[in-house]
């Protein structure tokens, strides 16, 4: 596998490196500064690749982390594509360099950013690649000044690598149903960013104390809509988790309380508690209308209910599972209403998120990605 992210909290790789792992498969996985003296999971190797830039050297912490003042912001904004693009490069290189040296049988690309690797890695072996779009990347917000040529560039090479692949997973069928369109491509298989239905869900209050947002403090996720709401709302909302330090520095979250990121299994607690989970993302991008967040996903895997944005792939799953309830893009009021309709009628919602679970859980995209394997005709291999 290749994944040019911070492995130790890009829950999809690992849950995949897992599962492919439990299933027999002998699974090495070469990612991006992996933190020294990190545990991978049982039966998954890694490697480290550095990142670095003229802009950055490797290990340095991101300009993202840090409150800036208007001059730099505005250098960050206008050196930010060039940076990446070296920092992308230079990973690229170093991972090369680690997968040459190394046997394998399938080679795992975990998004565009791993692609072009991928590629060469497969043919130089001669074994089938598998592309896994985590998001639609033609669709996906653009931070920093505008790169039309990069875009039009990443859009050609997309279609004629993933066109090479012996399969691509994306992660929900709106993606799917764009890339196919897009490119033509019938070998596209859905794999969500589920989580496992490993045992009984957490107890939860008999109404919702307040509404909890866990995911990334950024641009683009209808935050600025949710503090325009908690100054209104009768139920608290807390903000958690990594933030872009120069956008929250123009941020005013109203009355929402903001905290630092937590563990997985303590955003399990705080949900728990809290009993509301907000699943929120703009309708300004075509990836926001087909994706489908982990955030629902991990809010089901608690047993909570959510109130989230009625935008495309997201509301329907909201739609047809029953699991909460939804409000307008861009529309405090709206967000504050669906919040009161959500404490009104509790019960129901949480009934019907037990109703759910077994559906969007873990088990069956599990299940999806060995068959997967399976007819690509990569049976298990344990290293020896």
């Amino acid at each position: 596998m290749l994944v040019a992210t911070s492995l130790a909290s890009d829950t999809r790789v690992l849950r995949e490196a897992t599962t492919l792992a439990a299933a027999g498969h002998a699974v090495h996985v070469i990612g991006k500064q992996v933190p020294s003296g990190w545990e991978p999971p049982a039966g998954v190797t890694v490697s480290s690749a550095g990142a670095s830039s003229v802009f950055r050297a490797d290990g340095a912490p991101s300009l993202s982390r840090r409150r800036l003042p208007p001059h730099v912001r505005a250098a960050r904004w206008l050196l930010l594509p060039t940076h990446r693009n070296q920092s992308f490069g230079r990973w690229a290189a170093a991972a090369a360099l680690d997968g040459a040296a190394r046997e394998y049988d399938v080679v795992h690309a975990h998004d565009f950013t791993a692609l072009e690797l991928g590629d060469r890695l497969a043919r130089r072996a001669g074994v089938p690649l598998i592309y896994d779009s985590h998001e639609l990347w033609a669709g996906r917000p653009r931070i920093g000044r505008p790169t039309p040529w990069q875009a039009r560039r990443e859009r050609v090479v997309e279609a004629e690598l993933g066109s090479r692949a012996a399969a691509v997973i994306t992660v929900g069928d709106g993606v799917a149903r764009a890339l196919r369109e897009a490119y033509g491509w019938s070998h596209v298989h859905v794999v969500r960013n589920t989580f496992p239905d490993d045992g009984p869900p957490h107890p939860l209050p008999a109404s919702p104390t307040e509404a909890v947002y866990a995911g990334r403090l950024a641009p683009y996720r209808e935050l600025e809509v949710i503090a325009e709401a908690s100054r209104v709302a009768e139920l608290p909302i807390t903000l958690v988790g990594p933030a872009d330090e120069t956008w929250l520095a123009a941020f005013d979250p109203g009355r929402a309380r903001l905290e630092p990121a937590r563990s997985v299994a303590a955003v399990d607690e705080l949900l728990a508690r809290a009993g509301l989970a907000l699943v929120t993302h703009s309708d300004r991008w075509a990836n926001h209308r087909l994706a489908m967040p982990n955030k629902l996903f991990h809010a089901v895997h608690v047993g909570v209910p959510v109130v989230a944005t009625d935008v495309g792939e997201l509301a329907a799953l909201v739609r047809a599972h029953g699991v909460g309830e939804l409000y307008r893009p861009g529309d405090a009021a709206s967000l504050v209403a669906a919040l009161e309709r959500a404490s009104a009628r509790y019960g129901q919602l949480r009934e019907a998120v037990q109703r759910a679970r077994p559906a969007l859980s873990w088990d069956a995209d599990a299940a999806e990605l060995c068959s997967l394997y399976a007819r690509l005709g990569t049976p298990p291999r344990v290293s020896s």
